[in-house]
C-alpha cells in the first residue's frame, strides 16, 4: 500500500505542474537575491555615509533656519562641491561649486552653477575674492557662509568630492554620455603634460575624459559659464547613471570610492528622504549667473551682473519657500517692461 500511494503521487507531477514548480523556485530565489541585494545596498551606504560624516562648526542647521530641517518635508539645498585634490585630506581650491535645491511640493529640482572666479564677498576673511579660494582660506564652513550671503539662502547640505572619486566614479559607471559642443584638448589630471583630446558630437566619456571635459575653460568661448553648463550636464548625467539599474553590479566599488575620497554632512536617514525626486532627475531646472570677465591687478575676476544675481535669489527662494510666488510674476512684468522700451527704442 505504501508503494502504491508514492506511485500516486508521482503520477499527480505532470509537466505543467513541475514546470509551476520549477518557476516558483526560481522567483523565490530572485526575491532572496534581491532582497540581500537591497539589504547589502543598504548596509554599505549606511556604513559609508557614517564614515564621511563632517559635522560643520554651526551644527546641524543653517543659521539661516529656525529649525532643522527634514528632506522629505522641506525644500531643502545641498552644496555640491569639487575640490582639486589629490588626496584623502579634501583641502584646497573649489574647481566646481554647484547648489541643487528640491521642492516637495512637486519634487522638482534647480540646480545653479557657482562660477569659481566669481568676485564675491569670503565670510570670515574680511575681503573680496574668488569665491573658489574660500574653501582653501576656511573649508567648507567658510565655503558654505560665502555662498550664503552671496544667494541669500540657507545651505542645508554639501558633498564634497575629489577628482580621484570622480574619475573612479565615472568609471565604475561605465562612463557617462554628454555631448561635447566643439573639440578641443585638455592636460591631463596626472602629470599635466599628457594630452585629452574630446571630439565634438554625443558621446561617452570616460572618467579621465570627463575630467577633462568639466574643468576645460580656455577653449570655450562662453568662458566660466560654458564651463560651469558642461559641469552641470556631467552631474545630472552621473547621478542618472547612478540610480540606474545597471549600477548595483558596480555598488561594492564605487561605494570605496566614495568613502576614501568625499565628505557630507548627509546622513543615512537624509539620503533615503530623497527617493522621492529619482522621477525628477530627467526635468531638472538650470539656472545661470550672468556677469563679465574683469582684470584688477592682474588679477581675473568673473564680475557678477547685478540683475542676474538678484534674478537667481528670488528663483531659489521661491522655489525653497522662502518667499511668496508673486515674486516671480515681478520678475516677469519687469522682463516685459524691458522688452516693451526695447522694442519703442528701435528704429522704424
Amino acid at each position: 500500500m505504501a508503494n502504491s500511494r508514492i506511485k500516486k503521487r508521482r503520477e499527480k507531477q505532470t509537466p505543467f505542474k513541475r514546470l509551476l514548480r520549477i518557476a516558483s523556485y526560481i522567483l523565490i530565489g530572485v526575491f532572496l537575491i534581491a532582497g540581500g541585494t537591497l539589504v547589502y545596498m543598504g548596509y554599505k551606504v549606511a556604513n559609508v555615509a557614517s564614515n564621511t560624516q563632517l559635522e560643520l562648526e554651526r551644527g546641524d542647521r543653517s543659521s539661516l533656519r529656525e529649525d532643522a530641517v527634514d528632506p522629505g518635508r522641506d525644500s531643502v539645498s545641498i552644496l555640491f562641491l569639487g575640490v582639486d585634490s589629490r588626496d584623502t585630506d579634501l583641502r584646497g581650491r573649489t574647481d566646481a561649486m554647484i547648489l541643487a535645491t528640491f521642492n516637495p511640493d512637486d519634487n522638482s529640482i534647480n540646480m545653479l552653477n557657482i562660477p569659481r572666479d566669481a568676485r564675491v564677498d569670503i565670510i570670515g576673511r574680511g575681503k573680496v575674492d574668488k569665491i573658489n579660494h574660500a574653501h582653501a582660506f576656511g573649508g567648507v564652513d567658510m565655503t558654505i557662509e560665502t555662498v550664503e550671503n552671496l544667494l541669500d539662502i540657507p545651505v542645508d547640505y554639501f558633498v564634497t568630492l575629489n577628482f580621484i572619486s570622480f574619475m573612479e566614479i565615472i568609471d565604475e559607471l561605465g562612463g557617462v554620455e554628454v555631448d561635447v559642443p566643439f573639440t578641443f584638448s585638455e592636460s591631463n589630471s596626472r602629470d599635466q603634460r599628457g594630452a585629452v583630446t574630446i571630439y565634438e558630437g554625443r558621446q561617452t566619456l570616460n572618467g579621465e575624459e570627463a575630467l577633462a571635459y568639466v574643468r576645460m575653460r580656455k577653449h570655450d568661448p562662453r568662458g566660466d559659464i560654458g564651463r560651469g553648463e558642461r559641469q552641470k550636464e556631467v552631474l545630472e548625467a552621473l547621478i542618472k547613471k547612478a540610480v540606474s539599474f545597471q549600477s548595483i553590479t558596480r555598488f561594492g566599488a564605487l561605494m570605496a570610492s566614495v568613502e576614501d575620497h568625499m565628505n557630507t554632512n548627509l546622513s543615512f536617514n537624509h539620503l533615503v528622504r530623497f527617493h522621492s525626486y529619482a522621477t525628477s532627475l530627467d526635468d531638472i531646472d538650470s539656472l545661470t549667473l550672468d556677469g563679465k570677465g574683469v582684470n584688477i591687478n592682474g588679477i581675473y575676476y568673473y564680475e557678477l551682473e547685478e540683475t542676474s544675481l538678484r534674478d537667481v535669489k528670488t528663483i531659489l527662494k521661491v522655489h525653497m519657500g522662502l518667499e511668496r510666488p508673486t515674486a516671480l510674476h515681478s520678475l516677469d512684468s519687469e522682463w516685459e517692461e524691458q522688452e516693451t522700451d526695447k522694442n519703442k527704442n528701435k528704429p522704424g
